[in-house]
């Protein structure tokens, strides 16, 4: 971990806001290339866009993708939880080369939690891990958001 893990972290921090505040799981993600260029933004949009696959790790690697002009994102994506089956698969399939993420998904992680699909080494591309950038605030958003969700009117 370095302090430009932690700079980008809070960037991803405030998506995961945006995605709360706007009543989708307050996830957030951005994907920075080597030379520390920020090339895309994602947030949850699941709820916005009623998407399943709108998560923020595949809503930033669509952009990041867009951008560079190609679909090999050879580059550091920052997600504040631990990334889902669906978007381990994305992370390998687009050659991510760094993954960093903030806290630990312990029903549908795929890092490090309950699989481990992006350092697999039965498949062709395997991502350097860091994990537990900002890991508290990123936890403390989900929970917040699951708390308010639990007391409001609807919560069954």
């Amino acid at each position: 971990m370095n302090d430009d893990d932690e700079r980008w972290m809070d960037v991803a921090l405030e998506e995961a806001r945006a995605a709360g505040a706007a009543g989708d799981v307050p996830v957030g993600s951005v994907v920075v290339d080597s030379s520390g260029t920020l090339l895309s933004r994602g947030r949850n949009r699941r709820e916005a866009d009623g998407d399943p696959t709108a998560h923020a790790e595949i809503v930033a690697l669509r952009e990041a993708a867009r951008v560079l002009g190609m679909w090999r994102v050879e580059a550091t994506l920052y997600v504040t939880q631990e990334p889902c089956p669906m978007c381990a698969g994305a992370i390998v399939n687009a050659r991510v080369a760094r993954l960093v993420f903030g806290c630990g998904n312990p029903k549908a992680g795929a890092v490090a939690s309950l699989f481990q699909i992006v350092t697999d080494p039965r498949l062709n591309h395997r991502v350097e891990v860091t994990r537990g950038v900002r890991e508290l605030e990123c936890a403390k958003e989900l929970q917040s958001f699951f708390a308010e969700l639990r007391r409001g009117p609807s919560y069954q």
